[in-house]
């Protein structure tokens, strides 16, 4: 299930140690000058880019990067999650990138790294940016009182992950929320092993303060946005809302949900983003 595990480096942000997973080209594959750099969703890790991108994309001549904000994965502050926000997350993404050798990185952010991307863009450059499943302009609210009328039950399991921890989850309900049917089939446990609570005032910014600014940022940035077809928890509608924000092109990957990037068919996902990279003709 999971890519060859690679010992992390680490970045030493002004209090915490974060852990940085990375992967370069292998020998024979000619390597590209620019490094594109992974930000994670909500209650995840580096460990959900590890599982199948980070080898994928340094087979494509990527040097790959994927940090675990504070309180996530491998990295310190778990004790102190729930004071962690969304500038905090920001803050851990310009450290990791600062170390980085080369010109500005792509930015690859998912759901709620997607957010972190755009307020990482509104400091520094990016040479492009691709948002996978994006948290939408309007925040979590109606995703989340979607999901209480249709699927109340999923709506409960995650209210006991948040508030007890991930071993109170039916983990055979919570998929609904992330996999796509094709998915159920899948030994998912690995991953559900490695699910954790997300801090409460990033879910808080998450709702109020989830729309992106382009106008502090550089206009010329091409940016892609990605939605996975059987995705529960963002619409079409909401996706195509980010996309609308930025003024950037979207697609949808039929036959994928919320985490595109652990799918069976994680690959389209993955030829997806490259794709499009290969039509930015970034070196």
């Amino acid at each position: 299930m999971y890519a060859d595990f690679r010992w992390p480096n680490w970045a030493q942000t002004a209090e915490l140690q974060l852990e940085v997973l990375s992967q370069r080209p292998p020998a024979g594959v000619a390597a590209r000058r620019t490094p594109i750099v992974f930000a994670h969703g909500a209650f995840m890790g580096a460990w959900s880019w590890q599982a199948h991108f980070l080898d994928y994309f340094a087979r494509h001549g990527f040097h790959a990067v994927a940090p675990s904000f504070r309180g996530h994965g491998g990295s310190e502050g778990f004790e102190r999650l729930d004071s962690a926000g969304i500038n905090d997350y920001v803050n851990d993404l310009s450290t990791v990138i600062d170390g980085l050798d080369g010109p500005p990185p792509i930015l690859v952010g998912h759901s709620m790294g997607a957010l972190v991307a755009q307020r990482y863009m509104e400091r520094a450059p990016v040479a492009a940016a691709v948002l996978m499943a994006p948290v939408p302009p309007h925040g979590l609210m109606p995703s989340t009182l979607r999901m209480l009328v249709s699927d109340p039950m999923l709506y409960l399991q995650f209210g006991m992950m948040q508030f007890f921890g991930p071993d109170s989850m039916d983990t055979e309900v919570a998929q609904r929320a992330v996999f796509s049917k094709s998915a159920a089939e899948q030994d998912l446990s690995g991953y559900a092993e490695r699910v954790q609570r997300e801090s409460q005032r990033a879910l808080w910014d998450m709702n109020v303060h989830a729309r992106g600014r382009p106008t502090l940022c550089r206009a010329d940035c091409p940016m892609h946005v990605i939605a996975g077809g059987e995705d529960a928890l963002f619409s079409e509608s909401e996706t195509r809302a980010v996309a609308h924000v930025w003024n950037a092109s979207w697609e949808t990957v039929p036959g994928l949900a919320h985490a595109l990037m652990i799918e069976p068919g994680w690959q389209r996902a993955a030829d997806a983003v490259i794709g499009w990279l290969d039509r930015q003709a970034l070196a």
